[in-house]
């Protein structure tokens, strides 16, 4: 069995890259995310955008320190190893991106399934929802398991398509909108601080896919320059994209209206503005939004579980499946995304990913911080601005959630328990391992020199 991880250097281009990263971002973010955070802040949804975009700009800092210093196939978990070294804070937070990564692929795939279903006139749409997102899993699946030139030439075609398109439905949907204000009703939320907060969280679900580029640093083509460039352009474009839609959105539909329809908000915009032609083309928009940031998401989270493996730092089993750990970390990935796609509602799902996350960012902040920023020439104020930033905006989400869903909190946090012990667990066994494996030599080694004295 080969167990290397597989990786082929200069493979990605800076605009295969920026393709990967605005792929999973557009298609996590406008499309399923604006109801949600409507439903947190009210009328000021569109500024929770902004703000999320805000926390984004202090935390890429990091990211983009680590990824010019250290551009890895790992990424997150390479800069991880390199601040903690071989340790239980190293494979717990780096398996919490790795699961909040998962997540998003689940929470893609939802949100297909949601749109889809308004080209047809169905009922229940319970299960149909899965299924869709099931099905789209596989595809993006097989699509995976081809060569990367094939997987950025898909990327690439399914973002340029996508940002077009986006674009396209900005621009009409302010040109049509009868007014520039939103329509609020008595049954709207009213904003607050902790609300804010919490869409502000969300919103950083909607550019948190900047991240899966650092997982292909080692593929990118110059990574030491082209990573932190394909993570800038890609939230820049990002911020522009979500600025208009969200605008466009809150013109064509009532606050009430757009709550309603989160899951397909959008779609849902387009109707009254230009009628059902213009729904198809937002469905199919967004299929191929959440199409692309699947491909993309699955592309990169495969490979940062693969070198995870490679470091030793989380247990691997093949199961006898042929081929490399990369082609096994694939598997898992994508099961686990089948799993929470078929069972986890979108805003539970959303809710797991964005806690998972902002744990996983502030651990990489401090590291930076307090191991690496003298040699990543990273400056600490900026650092410590993002540590605040987001316990500031965790703080607020979890507030929210225990008022609205405490059980979801329940979950992260026993989820959270799980993969600590289960890392201690292995760490610690693999460290008794080694200490047998070289116990044996430490005594031939004495009884020789007890031989030679004799």
């Amino acid at each position: 069995m080969d167990r290397s991880p597989e990786y082929q250097e200069n493979s990605l281009s800076l605009i295969g890259a920026i393709a990967l990263g605005t792929g999973v971002m557009i298609g996590a973010g406008i499309f399923a995310l604006t109801g949600q955070m409507a439903e947190m802040t009210g009328k000021l949804f569109p500024l929770a955008f902004l703000s999320a975009a805000l926390v984004v700009a202090f935390s890429a800092y990091s990211y983009v320190k680590l990824s010019n210093a250290y551009p890895s196939a790992g990424g997150i978990g390479m800069y991880l190893h390199k601040a903690y070294g071989t340790s239980l804070p190293t494979a717990f937070h780096a398996l919490l991106m790795y699961f909040s990564m998962v997540i998003a692929q689940s929470f893609l795939a939802r949100t297909f399934g949601s749109y889809t279903l308004e080209l047809v006139d169905v009922e229940d749409r319970a299960l149909l929802v899965p299924l869709l997102g099931v099905g789209l899993l596989l595809s993006a699946f097989l699509i995976n398991l081809s060569a990367n030139k094939l997987i950025q030439g898909v990327a690439s075609v399914l973002g340029i398509i996508k940002i077009s398109g986006i674009i396209l439905f900005g621009v009409v949907g302010v040109l049509v909108a009868d007014s520039l204000g939103m329509e609020t009703t008595g049954a709207a939320p009213d904003p607050s601080l902790s609300g804010f907060l919490g869409a502000t969280a969300l919103g950083i679900l909607a550019f948190k896919g900047f991240t899966t580029i650092t997982n292909s640093g080692a593929e990118i083509q110059d990574p030491h320059r082209n990573v932190g460039r394909a993570i800038v352009m890609s939230i820049i474009l990002c911020v522009v994209i979500y600025a208009m839609v969200g605008f466009a959105v809150s013109t064509n539909l009532s606050l009430t209206e757009i709550i309603e329809t989160q899951d397909y908000s959008l779609a849902a915009a387009a109707r009254p503005a230009l009628g059902e032609a213009a729904v198809w083309f937002t469905v199919v928009l967004a299929m191929l939004a959440t199409a692309g940031g699947i491909i993309a998401s699955i592309f990169a989270v495969s490979r940062m579980l693969a070198m995870l493996t490679e470091m030793q730092l989380v247990p691997h089993r093949h199961f006898h499946m042929p081929g490399s750990i990369q082609k096994h970390t694939l598997v898992y990935t994508v099961v686990l995304g089948l799993f929470l796609t078929a069972f986890f509602d979108l805003s539970r799902i959303a809710a797991l990913g964005i806690i998972f996350y902002l744990v996983m960012d502030i651990a990489i902040h401090w590291g930076v911080f307090r191991h690496l920023r003298e040699e990543v020439e990273a400056k600490p104020a900026i650092l410590l601005v993002a540590i605040v930033l987001d316990l500031v905006v965790l703080t607020g989400f979890i507030w929210v959630k225990v008022i609205t869903d405490p059980l979801v909190l329940l979950v992260a946090a026993g989820a959270m328990v799980v993969i600590l012990v289960a890392e201690y667990m292995f760490l610690s066994g693999r460290a008794a391992q080694d200490a047998d494996h070289h116990a044996p030599s430490h005594e031939a080694k004495g009884s020789r020199s007890r031989e030679d004295g004799a």
